[in-house]
């Protein structure tokens, strides 16, 4: 339970990013895609918050909402997969460009739903 709390406080802690400097949150996107373990750490860190969250979902207050946040971070992580290295690193670039105008409405959201996920796990 102590990771889902974790990964919702990460989650409000990066969207206050977002919302507060869009450009910069964009660039840190732009910037992490170039690392070399940006795809691994992508699909190992969606795979596992996948699981724990598909395993722990029963004991939150939100258990279908976990369960179904869970179960989209395992097919996520799948698709990354699928489509490789390459293709990944440029929907991250494209996407971080594209969608940067949007960041600070979706931090919003983002914050909310991280906030959700704490709560649920208290």
């Amino acid at each position: 339970m102590i990771f889902i709390i974790l990964f919702g406080l990460l989650m409000v802690l990066l969207s206050l990013w977002m919302m507060i400097s869009p450009q910069a949150f964009s660039q840190g996107i732009v910037n992490f895609s170039h690392q070399r373990y940006f795809h691994s750490f992508e699909v190992l860190s969606r795979l596992l918050s996948g699981v724990i969250f598909v395993i722990y979902a029963p004991l939150t207050q939100g258990h279908f909402t976990n369960l179904v946040f869970g179960c989209l971070m395992i097919v996520s992580a799948i698709i990354l997969v699928i489509i490789g290295v390459n293709k990944h690193k440029e929907f991250a670039l494209w996407s971080a460009k594209k969608f940067c105008p949007m960041f600070r409405i979706a931090g919003i959201f983002s914050a909310f739903f991280g906030s959700y996920i704490i709560f649920t796990a208290l």
